[in-house]
């Protein structure tokens, strides 16, 4: 593979957030009833974890359980390099080389870019969180390091669970017991949090991966399709199909219902077959989802 630079990552120092500490849920607290019914009603295994980033009240199903990330993982890959920049350790407007050799499947913008040669950090980083560039992860994850180097990054974020150890496209393959690219819907939920709702990342490079989450357009029918119009969301999808694994229909979603409150939802979906194909009725289970949060989070109590 063709770059520039190829940095080993270092560890990033974590920030004081702003958040309550969003631990493991205690044995007393209960699955929400309504996403145990759902899970019933569609079948297969569904994972849940929503937070109201303000109180740190939490809710949610398997919130500790592992699932195939498929590419949710490009929303703190995304965020991660905007610390990087942050910390002066990469620029976004530092150019980065590819060819040919670099493409895998699914690659949307950089193979728009292949007669240039190369696209910047930035737009690297951009195109792997909007669109699910696979090349453009590849790069990115090359340039801080390595998938070990990301899982890391995160240890030293606070999450303990999320890792990533393959590249893309072989990453999405999760199956049976594999633990490798996985994580919880509880680390998830957290590790968005605190990108978006702390003081880990500056003020702009907040505003700007909210703002790349909020131009995502692959999840309007799942998480994004359950929450009231009237709130500003953004998310990052994953969906994954093999003849080896059930489909994994995933979503990431942050929902900020008025200017100074939000609402983080993790859900990893494994469907109950194999069909190979995007389902509607798949992908509503995850819209389902958005409206049960959004239900929870609107009868929290307010100070």
């Amino acid at each position: 593979m063709s770059l520039i630079t190829r940095r080993q990552a270092l560890a990033s120092t974590t920030a004081a957030v702003l958040l309550p500490a969003f631990t493991a849920p205690a044995r007393a607290e209960a699955d929400h009833p309504e996403l145990l019914a759902l899970e019933r009603r569609a079948g297969g295994r569904l994972g849940v974890a929503v937070l109201d980033t303000a109180s740190g009240a939490k809710t949610g199903l398997r919130r500790d359980e592992r699932f195939g990330m498929c590419s949710t993982f490009k929303l703190p890959l995304a965020g991660l390099v905007l610390k990087a920049a942050d910390e002066g350790r990469l620029a976004l407007d530092q150019w980065v080389a590819y060819g040919e050799q670099d493409m895998v499947s699914h690659a949307p913008v950089t193979s728009q870019h292949l007669k240039a040669g190369g696209m910047t950090v930035g737009a690297l980083a951009e195109a792997t969180q909007v669109t699910s560039d696979n090349p453009a992860a590849n790069l990115l994850i090359t340039l801080l390091g390595g998938p070990a180097a990301i899982t890391a990054s995160l240890r030293a974020l606070g999450d303990a669970h999320t890792r990533l150890d393959r590249m893309e496209p072989e990453m999405n393959r999760v199956s049976g017991d594999e633990v490798r690219d996985t994580t919880t819907p509880a680390a998830m939920a957290r590790t968005t949090a605190r990108m978006l709702r702390s003081d880990w990342l500056s003020p702009a490079s907040r505003e700007r991966l909210a703002g790349w989450m909020v131009a995502t357009q692959t999840g309007r029918k799942r998480l994004r399709a359950g929450l009231p119009a009237a709130w500003r969301a953004g998310d990052k999808t994953g969906t994954a199909m093999h003849s080896s694994m059930a489909d994994k229909l995933n979503d990431v979603a942050i929902a900020w219902p008025d200017a100074r409150q939000a609402v983080v939802i993790a859900a990893y979906y494994d469907a109950p077959g194999r069909t190979g194909r995007m389902r509607d009725e798949d992908q509503a289970v995850l819209a389902e989802v958005g409206r049960i949060a959004a239900a929870w989070w609107q009868a929290l109590p307010r100070r």
